[in-house]
């Protein structure tokens, strides 16, 4: 007798169909085989699936018994296949007669008791469950709050082998797990930290806000204890709120990497991510035999900060130029290419020197010419580029740290970066385009015009900076955003001058 499930496998973030075969063949030697091209964590699945029936009531087939798992020709890893070859197994040697397997999907990973135990892509799989038209999905009880935000699909929790065989065959009935979205974003969406706890840098905090005001990338220059970390933790706080669009493609994202911490349904903040400068290449970017998300996905909608950029490998801050230039990353295998959105704010922190005093009035610095060019020289030209926004951070004034008054809050910079995003959502309705650092050449020729003043400070700019075409579509950008927070249609000759501020060190590095 053959059974047949809907199930699912993972390709970058997206869940493709799987068709689940069961064949017990009821002649023949005792052996269970899995084919359709698993992985090692699939074929040890019969393992599991034995102890976890037999430990349930139910028997192991002493026939020959075939898992198919369809198309062949898509690797399937993992052990969410657990739970549905168990079901089939069940259903395929007329112990239980099944009534909704074709129904519902079924995903889920098996302990040698029959437990069911949670797996990664939940929401992916939910999403497929949807688009294929089936009425429902059976989960793990821990992934179904995840899955339960996807509108129009039944999401079944099932904490055991023996729930899931009782409600696919009609003799258990289970409530489907609902979601209420509004209060998921109202709970979730605050932050523990605010600008108001950084004591001065108020110039720094300007950057900040031209930078989330245009989705503009940055790049903090300061000494030691400056607050280059504490100012860019707190970043998020004063970007747009996540839509619920955004929330579900980073979500699926952090689901299907295993990044989902539990009682998590649907991420209401922004991400921040912090890998080590120690991070190699297919950690930063994504990567692997089977291609997973690196941290630049990982960080996708929100913000990738990268302390002590100059200690990055030069290889993986390469690796960064064309996620930033497009968006998202392809990462390409002999049998197949994937590919993970990464549409992030590159926050970058450096010291001017190997000792880090360069810049400090305080403190001497003990690094020779040579070698600070040497530590300057381990970023690119072409990746300095791509950073739209240079500001140094100098170290804070004993008078200021010491202030009783708190500095600019987050509520107060966000509303000015709210107000700005509105006006280039209206800008660019009906393009691509989200936000002013993304506009194309096209776009920037059309939305940055400048008068008289404007073109000569800009002229003047790239004959004594050297800046290149690129940089200077990035001051055009920048200049724009300026105009943008100070409601302005026209970009004036002060939103270009202190938008070439910006890119004072083109000159240094």
């Amino acid at each position: 007798m053959i059974a047949k499930l809907h199930s699912a496998a993972f390709v970058g973030i997206d869940a493709v169909p799987i068709e689940l075969e069961v064949d017990v063949a009821r002649r023949g030697f005792a052996g269970a085989t899995v084919v359709g091209l698993p992985d090692t964590a699939v074929k040890e699945s019969i393992e599991r699936v034995r102890s976890a029936m037999q430990n349930c009531g139910y028997e192991f087939p002493r026939y020959r018994t075939v898992v198919n798992l369809a198309p062949a020709d898509i690797r399937k890893e993992g052990p969410v296949f657990d739970l549905p070859t168990a079901l089939g197994i069940v259903f395929a040697t007329g112990t239980v007669v099944p009534q909704l397997i074709g129904e519902f999907m079924v995903a889920g990973e098996l302990a040698l008791d029959g437990r069911v135990r949670s797996i990664r892509g939940a929401l992916s799989a939910a999403m497929l469950a949807k688009e294929r038209g089936l009425r429902g999905i059976v989960l793990p009880a821990d992934n179904a709050a995840e899955a339960s935000v996807v509108d129009g699909v039944e999401v079944i929790p099932v904490t055991s082998l023996t729930e899931a065989v009782g409600f696919l065959s009609g003799q258990l009935p289970l409530d489907a797990v609902s979601a209420d979205l509004d209060t998921m974003f109202s709970e979730r969406s605050q932050y523990d930290v605010d600008f108001s706890d950084v004591r001065g840098q108020e110039h720094v905090k300007r950057a900040l806000t031209i930078a989330a005001a245009g989705s503009h990338n940055l790049l903090l220059l300061g000494p030691p204890g400056s607050g280059k970390t504490m100012l860019a933790k707190r970043l998020p706080t004063i970007l747009p709120p996540l839509t619920l669009a955004e929330s579900l493609e980073t979500t699926r994202i952090h689901s299907v990497a295993g990044e989902l911490k539990g009682g998590v349904a649907l991420l209401a903040t922004r991400p921040v991510r912090r890998p080590h400068h120690s991070a190699s290449t297919p950690a930063l970017v994504g990567g692997g035999t089977i291609p997973r998300a690196g941290e630049i996905s990982l960080a996708h909608h929100g913000v990738l900060f990268l302390d002590e950029f100059p200690e990055f490998s030069r290889q993986s801050l390469e690796a960064l130029r064309q996620p930033i230039e497009d968006g998202d990353v392809t990462i390409a295998r002999a049998h197949t290419t994937v590919r993970f959105p990464a549409s992030f704010m590159l926050v970058a922190a450096m010291n001017p020197c190997p000792c880090g005093y360069f810049t400090d009035p305080r403190k001497p610095c003990k690094c020779s010419p040579p070698q600070i060019d040497k530590y300057l020289a381990r970023i690119s030209g072409p990746l300095i580029d791509r950073i739209d926004i240079h500001v140094e951070v100098p170290a804070v004034p004993f008078r200021e740290l010491r202030s009783d008054s708190d500095g600019t809050p987050s509520s107060a910079m966000r509303a000015d970066v709210v107000a700005a995003r509105e006006r280039q959502r209206e800008r660019f309705a009906g393009a691509s385009v989200s936000a002013n650092a993304r506009m194309g050449s096209r776009q920037v020729r059309r939305w940055c015009k400048l008068d008289d003043p404007g073109e000569t400070i800009l002229h003047q700019a790239m004959t004594e900076l050297g800046l290149s075409a690129r940089a200077h579509d990035k001051v055009l950008r920048i200049a724009r955003t300026i105009a943008d927070l100070a409601g302005a249609e026209r970009i004036s000759a002060g939103h270009v001058s202190e938008a070439i501020h910006y890119r004072r060190l083109d000159r240094q590095l």
